[in-house]
Parts: C-alpha cells; sequence; structure tokens
C-alpha cells in the first residue's frame, strides 16, 4: 500500500463519516421543537397519481406565522391526498383546509415534551458517534491488513492510524455540537 492508498483510505472514511453526519442532521432538522418550521415535513410521503412522492415535489410549504405550517399543493387534485397524509401525523392539533391551502397550527410545547425531544436528540447524538466510530474501526482494520500484509511500514500504520482517530474526534465534536444546538433550541421557550 502505497503513500497514495493511505490517502484513500483516509478520503473513504472522511466521505463516510461526513455521509452519518448529514443524515444526523436531516433528522434532526425534522424535529418538532417550538417553532413552526418546513423540515418538519421533509419525510411526509404522499400517494400522488399512484406513487408515493415525497410532499415538497407535490406542494409548496411556507411559515407564514411562528407557529404557522402552510401548504399549497401545485395540482388542486392533489389536495385531498396531502391533506389526508397530514392528518396522519401528530403536531398537536388538525390540519384545517381552506380552499387549496392545508394550515397546521402548532400548539407551544410543553415542559414535558421538550425535555422528552431533548432525550430523542441525545439518543440521535450517540447512534451517529457510534455510526462515525464504526466508520473508524473499518479503516483501522483496513490499515491492519495492509500493514500485515507488509504493504504498509509500522510507521506509515501508525501515521495512518492517528489521521483516522483525529478524523474521527473532528466528526464527534461536530456530532456533539449539532446536539448541543438542537437542545439549545428545544429548550427557548
Amino acid at each position: 500500500m502505497s503513500e497514495f492508498s493511505i490517502q484513500d483510505v483516509l478520503a473513504e472514511a472522511e466521505m463516510e463519516m461526513g455521509d452519518k453526519m448529514e443524515k444526523m442532521r436531516r433528522d434532526l432538522t425534522s424535529l418538532r421543537t417550538g417553532r413552526a418550521n418546513p423540515q418538519l415535513l421533509d419525510n411526509v410521503q404522499v400517494e400522488y397519481y399512484g406513487s408515493r412522492v415525497p410532499l415538497k415535489q407535490v406542494a409548496a410549504v411556507s411559515v407564514p406565522e411562528p407557529r404557522t405550517l402552510e401548504v399549497r399543493p401545485w395540482d388542486a387534485g392533489a389536495v385531498d391526498a396531502v391533506e389526508a397524509e397530514l392528518r396522519k401525523m401528530d403536531f398537536g392539533s388538525s390540519p384545517s383546509r381552506n380552499g387549496g391551502i392545508i394550515r397546521i397550527n402548532l400548539p407551544p410545547m410543553t415542559e414535558d415534551q421538550r425535555k422528552k425531544m431533548v432525550k430523542v436528540v441525545h439518543s440521535m447524538g450517540e447512534d451517529s458517534r457510534v455510526a462515525v466510530r464504526n466508520v473508524r474501526r473499518d479503516a483501522l482494520e483496513k490499515v491492519k491488513k495492509a500493514q500485515k500484509a507488509g504493504e504498509l511500514s509500522e510507521d506509515d500504520a501508525k501515521r495512518c492510524e492517528d489521521e483516522v482517530q483525529k478524523l474521527t474526534d473532528s466528526f464527534v465534536k461536530k456530532v456533539d455540537d449539532s446536539v448541543a444546538a438542537k437542545e439549545k433550541e428545544l429548550l427557548t421557550v
């Protein structure tokens, strides 16, 4: 394994860790906080002409007021399907329809709800840290195999292990920072 291959292992590990981090960020944005956020509806799938499609492909989602989401389907034929899907979700209040516009009024979160959401955020953070560490483990296994096969000197292997650990530490810190920011957002009334 040449110096070039060490870079490949590091680049692959960095890309995989970045993917894990991005997944956590997407999951965090779909969590409800005290304010309305269009990303709350990112995971909603709607039955549209015989197939399930993401809500954002059939409607515009906006926030006209701090605790209100407004969904405007582009096709009048999709309004019923969108409303039916939104009724299945638990927002604490039912969506209301006014012509082709569906409004969702989000009630303020109680202290208990906020604390439960913080626990969910911490759990997501821990899952992401574990995923990042699993990527580290896989990268270190590749380094050890290359060293055993005589493709990598002991010094190069040690240097590569150190780089993988630095990468892991930086991504774990990013996870922790994201969790802390979301926790602060949840606890801000």
